[in-house]
């Protein structure tokens, strides 16, 4: 339902810490302009941890209106907390969201019974496409195999979107659940590796600055062309690793405003990248003619 190239959104701010509205509206333009297929607010990437249940809502709302159809927009509503997940997702829903994105529950660190109950009441709760989101770098606790295939019996539940950074594991799901939930990459750097196994694209950092790149790739993998995949991918590789030079989103966020593209206000306890880093970010970027 949800392949392709998807865009984890960054959520630009003012001087003042605001959500800066027209950048977000621009950002979101840059993506539709240049191929993006799926546009994903509020994730990871778009600094959802520190957004209040007001600038959330909004965000995704600005998010729907600007898209105005011309792809799908999937809302990341997660939360720790299974009645905020629910409540989120389904004021998304109310405002013409296509899909969720949802993290597994953070902190809590429950059992896999407590992962799949979870899930379960947002899939039975919340009438709209799902996209499950592993990503125990975050989480503190990895989603099995096993605990994804049993959801996969659920319509609601239509992808995951593997961080696991197990090739194992996303291989697992696709072998024995693939008629029943498409893997998404949740890694820039594996998302060739594992569209080789059966992915169906990559929600990703990286195409918030190279959007038509990220693209590309993965139309060559969609298409068979592997060595032009493969080409692709290897290009590509140093700028997906410099985006994780320091946590997400810092650096996309601070790339993209060496771009012009929006400041480089992160929001505490993230910080402003640090100076060596931002050093070796730049030089990563005019290699690619981006700055």
């Amino acid at each position: 339902m949800f392949h392709g190239s998807m865009t984890a959104i960054i959520t630009p701010f003012d001087q003042q810490g605001n959500v800066d509205e027209e950048s977000y509206r621009q950002l979101i333009e840059f993506q539709i302009d240049n191929g993006t297929d799926v546009i994903v607010p509020c994730g990871t990437t778009g600094e959802s941890a520190t957004l209040n249940y007001h600038e959330h809502n909004r965000v995704i709302d600005i998010c729907i209106e600007q898209v105005n159809k011309r792809v799908p927009v999937v809302a990341g509503t997660g939360s720790n907390s299974t009645a905020e997940a629910i409540e989120i997702s389904r004021h998304a829903k109310e405002a013409g969201a296509d899909g969720l994105l949802l993290v597994s529950p953070y902190y809590n660190k429950p059992s896999q019974e407590g992962i799949f109950q979870h899930y379960k009441a947002l899939a039975e709760q919340v009438a709209l496409p799902q996209i499950l989101y592993n990503v125990p770098g975050r989480t503190g606790s990895n989603m099995t195999a096993a605990t994804t295939i049993r959801l996969a019996e659920f319509k609601q539940i239509v992808a995951i979107k593997e961080a696991s950074g197990d090739v194992t594991q996303a291989s697992e799901i696709i072998a024995k659940a693939g008629d029943k939930i498409d893997v998404l990459s949740g890694d820039d750097f594996l998302a060739l590796p594992l569209m080789a196994c059966g992915a169906k694209g990559v929600i990703s950092v990286s195409a918030n600055i190279i959007p038509r790149q990220v693209k590309q790739m993965v139309v060559a993998a969609q298409e068979n062309r592997w060595d032009d995949a493969r080409k692709l991918h290897l290009q590509l590789l140093d700028v997906h690793q410099a985006m994780f030079i320091e946590a997400n989103p810092v650096p996309v966020k601070t790339a993209a405003s060496l771009m012009g593209k929006c400041r480089p206000g992160v929001r505490l306890p993230l910080v402003d990248l640090q100076p060596e880093n931002l050093t070796r970010l730049k030089a990563v970027l005019s290699k690619h003619q981006l700055i």
